[in-house]
C-alpha cells in the first residue's frame, strides 16, 4: 500500500479519499475548513494535516481536487505549498476541473523539482464518486499513469491516459460541452411531451434505450419532470467549467455556437437564484408561466 495525501474534501474529494483509505493506502488529508478533515478522519482511518506542504513532504503521491485554477494554485505556491513539500520521485494528480495551461504549467514545475505530474479530472458527478465508479481522463507520460492507475482504480471505474499533460482537461472541456448540448435537448423534449399532454414517464421509458438514450436521461428525466433539482452538479460548477470550454475555443478556434447559447441560460438560472441547482434545471426556463 502506498502513502498518499489527499487535498479538497469537497462533495468530490471527501468520499474520493474515502475509498483510499477504505483500499489500505496510508491516507494524510488537508482541507481549507479544518472541521471538514476532523469530520474525514472520524469516518475514515487516515491522517490531518494542517497545510499543503505538511500533506505532501511525507507523501509518494499526492491527489488534489479543489474548485478551479485559482484554487489549485493557492494549494501549490508558497511557504506552505505543495510544491514546498514536493520532493524527488513523488507524483502529483490534480482531480480539479480547470485548464489545460495550468496542467502544462503544473507539469512542468513538477519536473524541475524530480517530481511528475498527471492532470486527471473526473466525470460522474457526487454519486459516482460515492460509488467508486468515476471517469478519469488523463494527461502525462505514460509511465507516470502506469503508476497511478492502480491507485485511482479505488474510485474510478473508466481511467484512460488521452495523452501529454493537459490532454485530460481538454478532454474534460468535451465532456462538458457534450453533456451541456445533452441537457438541454433533454429539457426541451420533455418540456415539448408535457405540452403535448404525453405521459412522459412513460416516454422516457420507452425512447431510453433507443437512438435518444444518454446518462442524463435515465438519471435525471423523472427528477426534471417532478421539479427536483436540489442535488447533483450545480450550475455555479457548469458555469465554472463552460467558461474554461469557451476560452479555450477561443484560442484553438473551434466554434461552440450551441454551447455559448446555453452557458447564457445558465446564467438566467444564476440570476433567479438556482445556482446551486442540479444542472437539469435548464428545463425551468421551458416551462409554462
Amino acid at each position: 500500500m502506498e502513502k498518499v495525501s489527499f487535498m479538497g474534501l469537497g462533495v468530490m474529494g471527501y468520499p474520493m479519499a474515502g475509498h483510499l483509505s477504505k483500499a489500505g493506502h496510508q491516507v494524510t488529508v488537508y482541507n481549507r475548513t479544518i472541521e471538514k478533515s476532523k469530520k474525514w478522519i472520524k469516518e475514515f482511518n487516515g491522517n490531518l494535516s494542517h497545510s499543503p506542504k505538511e500533506a505532501a513532504i511525507n507523501s509518494d503521491f499526492i491527489f488534489l481536487c479543489v474548485g478551479n485554477d485559482e484554487d489549485v494554485l493557492s494549494v501549490i505556491n508558497g511557504d506552505n505549498g505543495i510544491l514546498a513539500g514536493l520532493n524527488k520521485g513523488n507524483i502529483l494528480i490534480d482531480h480539479t476541473t480547470a485548464s489545460a495551461d495550468l496542467a502544462k504549467n503544473l507539469y512542468n514545475l513538477a519536473k524541475n523539482k524530480g517530481a511528475d505530474f498527471i492532470d486527471a479530472p473526473v466525470s460522474g458527478g457526487q454519486a459516482g464518486a460515492e460509488n467508486g465508479a468515476l471517469s478519469i481522463m488523463c494527461g502525462g507520460d505514460r509511465n507516470i499513469f502506469k503508476k497511478t492507475t492502480k491507485i485511482m482504480q479505488a474510485y474510478g471505474k473508466n481511467i484512460s491516459l488521452i495523452g501529454s499533460a493537459g490532454s485530460g482537461q481538454l478532454a474534460k472541456m468535451v465532456n462538458q460541452i457534450c453533456i451541456a448540448g445533452l441537457v438541454q435537448g433533454l429539457s426541451e423534449g420533455i418540456n415539448f411531451g408535457v405540452n403535448s399532454n404525453l405521459d412522459m414517464k412513460k416516454v422516457l421509458d420507452v425512447i431510453q434505450g433507443g437512438a435518444a438514450g444518454s446518462w442524463q436521461m435515465v438519471n435525471r428525466g423523472e427528477t426534471m419532470l417532478e421539479n427536483k433539482f436540489n442535488f447533483g452538479f450545480a450550475v455555479d460548477w457548469m458555469r465554472k467549467d463552460l467558461k474554461i470550454c469557451l476560452d479555450e475555443a477561443r484560442k484553438n478556434k473551434a466554434r461552440l455556437p450551441i454551447t455559448s447559447i446555453i452557458d447564457q441560460f445558465y446564467s438566467q438560472i444564476q440570476e433567479n437564484n438556482g445556482g446551486r441547482m442540479d444542472t437539469s434545471s435548464l428545463i425551468t426556463l421551458l416551462k409554462k408561466v
